[in-house]
């Protein structure tokens, strides 16, 4: 899963990318509204974190700008100022969440996992999709009710597949959303299939049905076999 941080104060953006990624997930930042909004016309998240006081201009009006382009991030507020008049605008312009510094990064990681599970998996605390069941708050992988070892890309690759079942998924879109900034190096996609090809065989070799589904010239789909 991939998330925005748009934060200003650079210890703080450093402290919320290094707790978010060690809890397995692909974090980019901005460091004001312009890189900001330059980023979310850019690129798909599965949240955005976003400063209200921000240098060249109003976090609110990033939030804005993600609703008008029907943006399916996830959306929490974070900002020094507690009126009620800034969370009330947030929740108002679309935002799902508003917290106030200073927070625990804890509490934070929670809300951003309630938001996920909420918009990719109908806000259940466990995904199940056929044979297979995830546990996302402990990252563990069960087929047939016995765990599998997944690395965390693998994991993150499973789980981006369940949340977009059924739907085409091009190397580009899964490169960016599992490596993030990282994939804008890479001259070919390669490893995207070194990656897909050991988690199509630990989940076979688990007693799985193969549910990746290559489609030539474009990418994979997650789908049941019919």
């Amino acid at each position: 899963m991939k998330i925005l941080i748009i934060e200003d104060e650079i210890a703080l953006q450093q402290s919320i990318q290094k707790y978010l990624e060690h809890q397995g997930y692909v974090c980019e930042t901005a460091s004001d509204f312009k890189a900001g909004l330059e980023k979310v016309r850019s690129f798909n998240y599965d949240c955005v974190l976003v400063d209200i006081g921000l240098p060249y201009g109003s976090g609110l009006d990033i939030v804005k700008e993600l609703k008008e382009i029907e943006s399916k991030s996830g959306i929490i507020i974070i900002s020094a100022k507690n009126a009620l008049e800034d969370k009330l605008k947030g929740l108002e312009y679309g935002s799902d969440d508003y917290l106030t510094k200073p927070f625990h990064l804890s509490e934070l990681n929670a809300r951003v996992n309630a938001i996920l599970r909420r918009r990719n998996f109908g806000g259940s605390k466990i995904i199940q999709f056929e044979e297979i069941k995830i546990n996302p708050d402990g990252q563990q992988v069960f087929v047939n009710n016995k765990p599998i070892e997944l690395t965390e890309k693998e994991y993150q690759l499973l789980e981006y597949f369940i949340a977009n079942q059924r739907r085409v998924l091009t190397k580009a879109a899964i490169a960016e959303h599992i490596w993030g900034d990282e994939y804008e190096q890479v001259s070919n996609y390669d490893f995207i299939y070194t990656h897909i090809k050991n988690l199509r065989k630990k989940l076979v070799d688990a007693g799985c049905e193969d549910y990746i589904k290559t489609v030539y010239g474009t990418g994979y789909r997650f789908t049941e076999n019919q």
